[in-house]
């Protein structure tokens, strides 16, 4: 999804963003809305926007909604939003949870 609306040469968040050590990761859903960056084009999101989606809990349900795409990024480019998803939320919250334990990524030196 994220390769299909910032185009070939775009990219999604670094893991480090992500997944921030010793803070609550953004992908974790609470019942205000905030909005969730999950990738920019290759010209970068201050010239084209960025790949955006307002996530937010509603009891049981996480919501992903309200995706704002880049403007017209090559041929790729998605030419309307992703649908609204909608996740169980103790499963959300567990994969979230998973995630955040999961430093696989970090290199130490």
């Amino acid at each position: 999804m994220v390769e299909d609306a910032v185009g070939e040469g775009g990219r999604g968040p670094y893991a480090a963003v992500a997944l921030p050590s010793g803070r609550p990761s953004p992908l974790q859903a609470t019942g205000e809305a905030r909005r969730l960056e999950l990738g920019e084009p290759e010209c970068t999101g201050g010239c084209c926007g960025f790949l955006t989606v307002a996530v937010q809990r509603f009891g049981e349900i996480v919501q992903w909604s309200d995706w704002k795409v880049p403007w017209e990024v090559g041929h790729s480019a998605m030419p309307y939003p992703p649908p609204e998803l909608h996740f169980d939320a103790s499963q959300y919250d567990a994969e979230v949870a998973r995630a955040e334990a999961d430093r696989w990524w970090q290199v130490y030196s």
